[in-house]
């Protein structure tokens, strides 16, 4: 049900450094696309089911899930340690101070995410209000989206961290077994609380919050039965150890950087949609679509970044930093060709994809302009995907916040006001994400050749 730890004993070292970088990184990387892309096509889905009900439907879900994942940027400072600790840990050979990193993580996680469920229950309205540009319908939408979904955060917490935990030790493909099982839970409850089929009641987006919700609750409880189990190659563990203030630090110290990241992004991709939201409904639609279309190449970039970060990471707990330096280089170019053959593809059929997902002929039409655009830099987001990946692996976190906030707010952002600003057209302030991916791609490429990484902790 696992793959073999990358280094389970000491003597098994030679044989497994000789399987070759390139097949490790795919070995790794291949369960982690699947179930990046089963959530992508789930995505499309969640966007048809409630596209059916109109362009403010779309714009309501599409703000509740980018406040909803700003609530999230504390667990992932979280995961961020965890990966980097248990993928040491294994590489090692130590799987007990994996174990324990494991049950450290879920703790921690579980009550940040019971924490962050308050704001998230209590203030849905005022966070939903940041959207000045969405009308109080849709704005009202949003908010009842935002309610509903945080009541779900412990069961959020619960996927993430566990799962998290298996990849770095090397095991991508239970993740994605039981992605496969969450989603069609998820599929069948948003078709049938969106709709009120099934027996169950008609919710309208209330009920596809309601539907990741439950999906989320069911992973987690399917995840929990196997950890308790001891089916998974993450085991419970002798018990002890779980609330060593040492091991808390250092998973806080690896992991807030990645925090602020995520808070960094989210605020910055907020601050973006504000932008867009002045100009209507309808380019806002299209962005939500426009992303959703390309998160199949975006995904497999996801993919590559978690096989370089387990890759870096075993390799350094392993005492081996030139294989840690080739994993990185190597996922780098193998995102990078995978990604630039997904979007190629995803270009090509643009507009049948967004017209699948909304009949509405302006929200197609600037969905497939933004489809272009972003499509024409995936080069560079797969050279981010990998080589971030890589740095957190190393629990190199800080220069992933630095080059995040860099791209966003000294490249996109400003461009974007100026271009609004102007008076330009929507489709000129979509195009300002161009120099954010570029300043992201630099960075980050004479980050990884200096090596500092290497010596991170």
């Amino acid at each position: 049900m696992s793959d073999a730890p990358l280094h389970p004993s000491k003597g098994e070292e030679p044989k497994r450094r000789g399987t070759g970088t390139t097949q490790r990184v795919w070995q790794l990387a291949w369960p982690a696309i699947a179930t990046n892309l089963l959530h992508s096509i789930v995505g499309m889905v969640d966007i048809k089911v409630v596209g059916s009900l109109g362009a403010s439907a779309v714009a309501a879900v599409t703000t509740g899930h980018r406040v909803f994942f700003i609530l999230q940027g504390v667990m992932m400072a979280v995961t961020a340690g965890t990966t980097a600790l248990v993928a040491r840990s294994w590489g090692a050979g130590d799987r007990g101070e994996a174990e324990r990193v494991t049950r450290t993580s879920l703790w921690m996680c579980m009550a940040f995410a019971g924490v962050l469920t308050l704001p998230g229950f209590f203030f849905a309205d005022e966070m939903a209000g940041l959207f000045k540009g969405l009308d109080p319908e849709t704005m009202a939408l949003a908010a009842s989206f935002i309610r509903t979904i945080s009541l779900f955060n412990v069961a959020f917490a619960i996927n993430i961290v566990l799962g998290t935990a298996l990849r770095a030790a090397g095991d991508t493909r239970t993740p994605l077994l039981i992605a496969m099982a969450t989603n069609l839970v998820n599929v069948f409850l948003l078709y049938g609380l969106v709709f009120g089929q099934f027996g169950l009641p008609e919710l309208g987006v209330r009920g596809a919050a309601m539907a990741n919700g439950m999906a989320f609750a069911f992973g987690a409880v399917l995840t929990l039965g196997l950890w308790l189990a001891r089916v998974l190659v993450i085991r419970w563990g002798p018990i002890g150890g779980d609330f060593d203030r040492s091991r808390i630090r250092q998973i806080l110290h690896i992991g807030y950087p990645s925090g602020l990241e995520q808070f960094v992004f989210q605020t910055g991709l907020m601050t973006f949609l504000m932008i867009v939201a002045r100009y209507g409904e309808a380019p806002y639609a299209a962005y939500s679509i426009g992303v959703n279309i390309l998160s199949f190449s975006f995904l497999v970039g996801f993919g590559f970044s978690i096989a370089s970060s387990t890759l870096v990471g075993q390799n350094l707990g392993a005492n081996d930093p030139d294989a840690a330096e080739r994993s990185g280089w190597r996922a780098m170019f193998l995102s990078i060709g995978v990604m630039v053959v997904f979007g190629a593809v995803i270009i090509a059929v643009a507009e049948p994809f967004a017209r699948f997902l909304i009949d509405d002929d302006e929200v197609v039409r600037l969905a497939v302009i933004f489809i272009w655009l972003l499509g024409s830099v995936q080069a560079l987001m797969g050279i981010e995907f990998a080589l971030s990946g890589a740095l957190r692996g190393a629990g190199d976190t800080r220069f992933p916040l630095w080059i995040v906030f860099a791209g966003f707010f000294l490249g996109r952002i400003p461009l974007a006001l100026v271009l609004a600003w102007l008076g330009w057209s929507v489709e000129w302030v979509f195009a300002a994400l161009l120099a954010d991916y570029v300043i992201k791609a630099i960075g980050l490429v004479l980050r990884f050749r200096n090596g500092r990484w290497k010596h991170a902790f």
